[in-house]
């Protein structure tokens, strides 16, 4: 049994942060999906599969995942760029871009 610790990536749905301060642990699938005869459908009898953990610290995730005894993979994220700007930046003379309107 193994699992994945990392920091969730702001979604393409989001504008702003939100559910992307806490850390994850996911736990690694320990056996292959199978599709249903009946249905069709795809499933799984691991139910670790569906199990997602949120801690707030980094430390706080590994401390869990060594005191359960679970193999782990630390992910680090890339800090985030930002530059934040106002809206007069867009008309300012010390503008890099060309002003067109």
């Amino acid at each position: 049994m193994s699992a994945r610790i990392y920091k969730p990536a702001k979604t393409a749905m989001q504008s702003g942060f939100a559910k992307t301060k806490n850390w994850v642990v996911d736990f690694d699938p320990e056996e292959p999906r199978h599709v249903e005869p009946l249905m069709g459908w795809t499933s799984s009898s691991d139910m670790r599969q569906q199990l997602r953990l949120r801690f707030a610290t980094k430390e706080e995730a590994v401390a869990y995942c060594e005191r359960h005894g679970v193999a782990y993979q630390l992910t680090e994220a890339a800090p985030v760029k930002r530059r934040i700007a106002s809206y007069a930046d867009n008309f300012a003379f010390k503008r890099r871009d060309a002003w067109t309107h």
